[in-house]
């Protein structure tokens, strides 16, 4: 025999559940701020980023006198082929590029897109490195982040209050409002011979693995070097007196303007990190790789060109290293007194 049970649910149980499906149901459809209009939002942003991040490739090709197809794009964007066909047909839809066979160049209108949106990256990867404590490496992440969302007119602000400045911290110019940027100039590293000098005026910030390098390295835009020798392939040169010897993968990255023949190789700094207890020394000046409120905070405790410090005392570590500036003695990591030029005086060393 079987037997049946009903279960008697409270009519006003049945009430809340059916408010509480209809909640969910009103949440999923609700016009502009539902689920559905916030998947369709992320849709259609990450729709615009690729085809931004699109647009700068292209210019970029073409700045620097280089071919650009379906594949290049691709494997810039790190997307498959049907995505990057996907994308052209709609950066073509949208009068932006047009194709002349496999090749693809920016029409007038894709070229004013790309330049508004690299003057953007290139404002906010100035201000990042000026105005923050961000790490080098992590300037042109987040700048890429920042440019897709932010408004002009907030990084029109911004430039106006860093003084409109022309270039990035890579060395890049930074396109004026009206959209003009100067024809490029230099020839890389790679390119130079024995014998010739330069100033660098321009390190690739892509891929990051190499740019962390050419850093560590203590290269910098404005630093001369000199060419002393090109051995299988390889480049050999002075800078601040160093040797520095780099493949012609990563001395690719690197722009170099010529200098005059006989311009002289610069002598080495000495680093704040090289004065001994007891030492004294005249600051020279900070190291160019120091930016941001790390620069600022050590000009802020007197470390400016032209003042007396001296090595006081070593913490149990060996580091930080305390240093007596403007009267104040103060902590400074080895990372950042190796950032600090200064100059020995013989007959003033010892306190």
């Amino acid at each position: 025999m079987i037997k049946f049970i009903i279960l008697s649910i409270p009519p006003g149980s049945m009430i809340v559940a059916g408010f509480a499906v209809l909640g969910i149901i009103f949440w999923i459809f609700w016009p502009k701020r539902g689920l559905l209009a916030l998947l369709q939002k992320i849709k259609m942003n990450n729709e615009r980023v690729q085809l931004e991040d699109a647009l700068k490739y292209l210019f970029d090709c073409e700045y620097n006198s280089n071919m650009c197809n379906m594949n290049s794009i691709a494997g810039n964007l790190n997307i498959s082929d049907d995505k990057a066909g996907q994308l052209i047909e709609r950066l073509l839809s949208m009068g932006l590029i047009t194709m002349d066979n496999q090749n693809i160049s920016l029409t007038d209108t894709g070229k004013s897109y790309s330049l508004r949106v690299i003057r953007v990256h290139r404002i906010w990867e100035r201000y990042l490195a000026d105005e923050t404590s961000i790490a080098q490496a992590d300037w042109h992440n987040e700048a890429d982040r920042i440019e897709h969302f932010v408004t002009r007119e907030d990084t029109e602000k911004l430039a106006a209050q860093m003084g409109n400045p022309v270039f990035d911290p890579h060395g890049d110019p930074i396109p004026s409002i009206d959209g003009d940027l100067p024809e490029p100039k230099g020839k890389l590293l790679n390119h130079m011979k024995e014998g010739e000098s330069g100033q660098i005026i321009h390190i690739e910030d892509e891929p990051r693995s190499i740019y962390e390098q050419l850093v560590a390295q203590g290269l910098y835009p404005g630093m001369p070097v000199f060419v002393t020798g090109v051995d299988n392939g390889k480049i050999i040169f002075a800078a601040n007196g160093d040797e520095c010897i780099l493949t012609p993968l990563f001395a690719a990255q690197i722009t170099v303007e010529a200098l005059s023949d006989k311009t002289p190789v610069s002598a080495k700094h000495e680093l704040l990190s090289s004065l001994e207890l007891g030492e004294r020394a005249e600051i020279a000046g900070i190291s160019p790789n120091c930016r941001g409120q790390q620069r600022r905070r050590l000009m802020d405790l007197g470390v400016v060109p032209g003042s007396m410090v001296s090595a006081e005392m070593k913490s149990a570590s060996g580091d930080p290293v305390g240093y007596r500036v403007m009267g104040t003695t103060i902590g400074i990591r080895k990372q950042q007194a190796d950032l600090i030029f200064i100059h020995k005086n013989n007959d003033d060393t010892k306190k």
